[in-house]
């Protein structure tokens, strides 16, 4: 079950990239060259994700979630998350213009 994250809000939830280059990858012992032919993808698709470039679109999500057998939602939440924490700070003003019309209980 997934906890609250004790993250400070001003830093970027991890890139699926990151998470990638970081830990999955060297966990496997493989190239990236490897891994971007077990993924059917070119090497420069797999660097420009791993380099936050590009994000993990649904089909690279469904490839990795094979290749890496925990299936594409967790790509998909981790871009989500990312996506979301830099859209946010980049309409922050325009975010704080806005007046909430019904109230959350």
């Amino acid at each position: 079950m997934a906890t609250k994250t004790q993250r400070h809000p001003d830093l970027a939830p991890a890139s699926p990239g990151e998470m990638l280059r970081e830990i999955v990858i060297p966990a496997t012992g493989r190239t990236k060259t490897a891994i971007a032919q077990a993924l059917g993808i070119s090497r420069t698709t797999l660097h420009a994700v791993l380099n936050d470039s590009q994000g993990v679109t649904p089909e690279l999500a469904m490839r990795l979630g094979k290749l890496f057998n925990d299936g594409p939602e967790v790509w998909l939440r981790m871009q989500n998350a990312r996506d979301v924490w830099r859209l946010s700070h980049k309409m922050r003003k325009k975010l704080a213009a806005i007046e909430p019309i019904i109230e959350v209980a």
